[in-house]
């Protein structure tokens, strides 16, 4: 399957302008790397993820092809991630606001540039929004404050 020229020139931007503040494959692979370290080690997260995810090694390549998706457009992540946390009847509201505060600690310890932090953080703030919201829906129905909308309509 060919690409379409606009679409590997997109590709192609995003990537240089995460390169250019620091984004390379090589700070994706320590990011990753760096943040289910702690992940695996924390009280809250950890047996969620521990009990959950039996090949650490796959995981982690799973979450570094995710980010190079996320952060250079890269195309190399195929897979539904709302599934995944869907599946998981403990995740809430709570949860993902420890993972956030998880991942803006691994950004401030090994971010290459303030740029790169900020733009990380940014893209996994609108995933983990996503990914509640997603949740939400999906065991609770419209969510209240979506209802009132629907209702006026």
């Amino acid at each position: 399957m060919t690409t379409h020229p606009y679409s590997a020139s997109a590709r192609q931007t995003k990537k240089a302008a995460a390169e250019a503040v620091g984004i390379d494959e090589a700070y994706i692979g320590l990011m990753v790397e760096s943040f289910y370290a702690h992940i695996r080690s924390d009280a809250m997260l950890g047996p969620i993820f521990n009990s959950r995810i039996k090949a650490w090694p796959e995981h982690l390549e799973r979450m570094k092809q995710f980010w190079r998706s996320v952060l250079h457009n890269s195309g190399s992540f195929s897979g539904n991630p709302m599934l995944k946390h869907v599946a998981i009847p403990q995740i809430e509201a709570v949860e993902f606001n420890h993972w956030l505060a998880l991942f803006e600690q691994t950004l401030a310890d090994t971010a290459p540039s303030e740029a790169a932090r900020d733009l990380i953080l940014g893209r996994a703030h609108m995933i983990a929004d996503s990914l509640l919201t997603g949740i939400r829906i999906h065991r609770d129905g419209l969510l209240p404050s979506r209802m009132k909308d629907v209702h006026h309509a």
